[in-house]
């Protein structure tokens, strides 16, 4: 069974589908779990700002297990337990067109069904201590705040990293950076969520309905010095108060534009003149995949699963997402084993 996707997510279709016959460099891996982003919802009502074609089957984010091979796939075993790369010819270095060109779940169909045909180069090994549901989480949300972190200036230990909000990537975020031995300031609309984000190891919490000059709170916990690393989700709504926010030489990781537009006229003024790198992240290659898998595997961290949906349930889920009353990551559990 397979889902595809037309004119919003409530016009999810579940039918059948056959499997592909494997190309000799090919691996079929039967997906045990889907987790879900915001790029979900906004190819749903596509508006997303890249090429997606019609009825894609949707989702890029999955875990599974290698159930056939390809005649000329070396290194990987039937029974393995795998993620694949959000683009599957993004092995290493920077993304290309022709490397985003292979993006799954908008140019080329994605993994919301229960089997999925895919190059064995764009497989990762799912670190051994994470279930499917949990490791179905890393492909997109981890490896981007991965990348956001260990960019042009990576993150080392005694930095200060600010993170917006606690959707997936941003938890993903404050964890990543804690277990790197940074210290985390996280902020949020919800009182609520931000004890969550303390209980992951935030030092300190800002919520922005209640401090809405929260960038003028931050340089105050920062004794005027400003942040080492922020997590830039919100786009140009959040970009100019990051901006502020930021220490001299700063790096900002640009990922989202979820706050919606504002006026940014001041931005290459304010970039040049507090030195700050603004680092574009489209998620990461396979070889930072691997890196980030790494350091997982070395603290054992567990990601966020706020909530897990049944395959039968995915428009339940897509609404849940929607709602943004979730921390961390939603997900939909495809295999029923």
């Amino acid at each position: 069974m397979i889902y595809n996707l037309a004119d919003g997510f409530h016009n999810l279709t579940l039918t059948e589908a056959p499997i592909p016959q494997l190309e000799s460099t090919e691996v079929l891996v039967k997906v045990h779990a889907v987790s879900l982003q915001y790029r979900d919802l906004i190819v749903a009502k596509s508006q997303y700002p890249m090429p997606q074609k019609e009825n894609v089957v949707p989702c890029s984010d999955m875990a599974g297990e290698i159930i056939a091979l390809g005649a000329e796939v070396k290194g990987w075993s039937i029974g393995d337990r795998v993620s694949s790369n959000f683009a599957t010819a993004h092995i290493f270095g920077d993304a290309t067109d022709e490397v985003k060109a292979t993006s799954l779940g908008a140019p080329v169909d994605g993994v919301l069904t229960e089997y999925k045909v895919l190059p064995a180069h764009a497989l990762v090994r799912v670190p051994e201590h994470l279930n499917y549901e949990e490791a179905s989480t890393l492909p997109c949300a981890a490896l981007t705040a991965y990348n956001a972190l260990m960019g042009p200036k990576p993150l080392k230990g005694g930095d200060t990293v600010l993170v917006q909000g606690t959707g997936g990537v941003s938890i993903f975020g404050l964890q990543l950076a804690v277990a790197s031995g940074a210290t985390v300031i996280a902020t949020s609309s919800s009182d609520a969520k931000l004890e969550v984000a303390k209980k992951l190891g935030a030092a300190h919490i800002i919520n922005y309905t209640k401090v809405p000059d929260w960038d003028q709170e931050v340089l105050k916990i920062t004794n005027g010095r400003g942040v080492d690393h922020i997590i830039e989700v919100g786009g140009p709504g959040t970009l100019m108060k990051s901006v502020n926010a930021i220490r001299c030489g700063g790096s900002i990781g640009v990922l989202g534009f979820v706050a919606g537009l504002a006026d940014i006229s001041m931005l290459p003024v304010q970039v040049i003149v507090k030195t700050i790198v603004l680092h574009g992240i489209l998620v990461g290659s396979r070889a930072q995949f691997e890196d980030m898998n790494r350091l997982i595997s070395a603290v054992k961290l567990k990601p966020v699963v706020d909530k897990v949906f049944s395959f039968e349930e995915a428009r339940e889920a897509y609404e849940y997402q929607a709602s943004q009353k979730h921390v961390g990551k939603v997900v939909i559990k495809v295999s029923k084993d």
